[in-house]
């Protein structure tokens, strides 16, 4: 019986490692359709995200269509071609080295777009930062891909486009905002390692860097351990939420439930 809304513990380790193992996903779909079912289970999920005055601003392109992706495409090399010449020297070479989309791969690209007059001229809760509605669409893209990622589909975001172009392509109105164009497919495997991290382009901040008690720059005092562990023993240990010692994790990468994030005052 659940306590308090509380997730059994192999719930609560459904639900980090899917945010542990999502990946970024280019490369390795393969042709295996996805069901109808399984899309709008995706989209539902997607439409359950929170909104800035439930304002649900978001609406969802499904593109199939061989032709299509084929424009998109397109645009994604002439964008590419330009962003490429950003980057010179060892840089350059790598970034052009890099795999940075599976439009035509992908069984479905999806575009999600936000409508920004949605709900009318006064929306609740966004008179004073009126981006709310664009972090409110990707709050539902990010649902998606956790959802899809429990399903053993692959997403990848394509930034590399000219969204005025993009929407004369699929037919967005000018009023509209594009905010994601997304590859989607099941895959042949997802990777261990976002990829530009495997290819050397970053390597991921340790979390407990990122962390301010009370105010900017007032750094945690954390005697944790590794932040990441926890995410790290799902792969050594199959997927299994267990660390590198076998003993199960209950907590947020690896920190026992209950303990604060506080410094030792």
């Amino acid at each position: 019986m659940r306590i308090n809304g509380r997730f059994s513990d192999a719930e609560r380790e459904a639900v980090y490692r899917a945010i542990f193992e999502r990946r970024d996903v280019r490369r390795n779909f393969v042709p295996t359709p996805i069901p109808d079912a399984v899309m709008m289970r995706l989209l539902t999920a997607a439409h359950h995200a929170g909104s800035v005055g439930f304002m649900q601003p978001w609406d969802f392109v499904v593109i199939r269509n061989r032709a299509t992706k084929r424009a998109v495409k397109d645009l994604f090399i002439d964008a590419n071609t330009k962003a490429s010449a950003r980057y010179t020297g060892a840089k350059g070479a790598l970034y052009r080295g890099l795999k940075l989309e599976g439009i035509e791969e992908a069984p479905i690209n999806l575009c999600i777009t936000c409508s920004r007059r949605r709900g009318g001229s006064s929306v609740l809760g966004r008179s004073t930062v009126r981006a709310t509605d664009l972090y409110s669409t990707c709050c539902a893209v990010q649902n998606l891909w956790l959802a899809a990622r429990a399903e053993g589909i692959g997403v990848g975001w394509v930034s590399i486009l000219d969204h005025e172009k993009l929407k004369r392509v699929i037919g967005v109105p000018k009023s509209v905002t594009v905010l994601a164009y997304l590859c989607l497919g099941y895959v042949s495997k997802f990777e261990d390692q976002p990829d530009l991290e495997a290819a050397g382009w970053r390597s991921r901040i340790p979390v407990g860097e990122l962390i301010h008690d009370e105010s900017w720059g007032n750094r945690i005092q954390d005697k944790r351990g590794d932040g990441d562990a926890h995410h790290q023993g799902l792969y050594k240990n199959g997927g299994r939420g267990k660390n590198q010692a076998g003993r199960r994790t209950t907590g947020v990468e690896g920190q026992p439930a209950g303990r604060s994030l506080r410094h030792d005052r």
